[in-house]
């Protein structure tokens, strides 16, 4: 399998688990770590794609600056950016206010939207 494709099925097995059953045992926060972690490695994916070697990093918005210089970003998929904060702050008790049903709800979809992108890119390009 070439690289960017485990990337990007990694991506996808992040974004399933985002969408866990909750219960009384699962953080919202947690979920929402996963949608991060799609997108993250979703477009980490695109870049090796693209041929470029990604960034050792958690930040959405570094990732897509660095996609601009080969893909026009729509403002939908910039949505990502607010993933960001649920990469590190949510990760660790006590250091940010819980994320509610709404917030995660949001978050599962902008995941959905930006690997569903990041599928639309690849398949078009092939």
């Amino acid at each position: 399998m070439e690289r960017y494709k485990t990337w990007i099925d990694r991506a996808k097995s992040s974004y399933e688990y985002s969408k866990a059953i909750v219960n009384e045992f699962v953080y919202y926060e947690e979920l929402c770590y996963q949608t991060q972690q799609a997108v993250e490695k979703a477009f980490k994916g695109l870049l090796i794609y693209f041929g470029e070697e990604p960034d050792y990093t958690h930040n959405i918005g570094v990732l897509l600056s660095r996609l601009e210089k080969y893909i026009k970003i729509d403002d939908y998929i910039k949505e990502g950016i607010d993933l960001t904060n649920y990469a590190v702050q949510t990760r660790y008790p006590g250091q940010y206010m819980e994320v509610t049903k709404e917030e995660y709800i949001k978050a599962v979809e902008i995941s959905k939207k930006c690997l569903e992108w990041v599928d639309k890119i690849i398949e078009n390009k092939n």
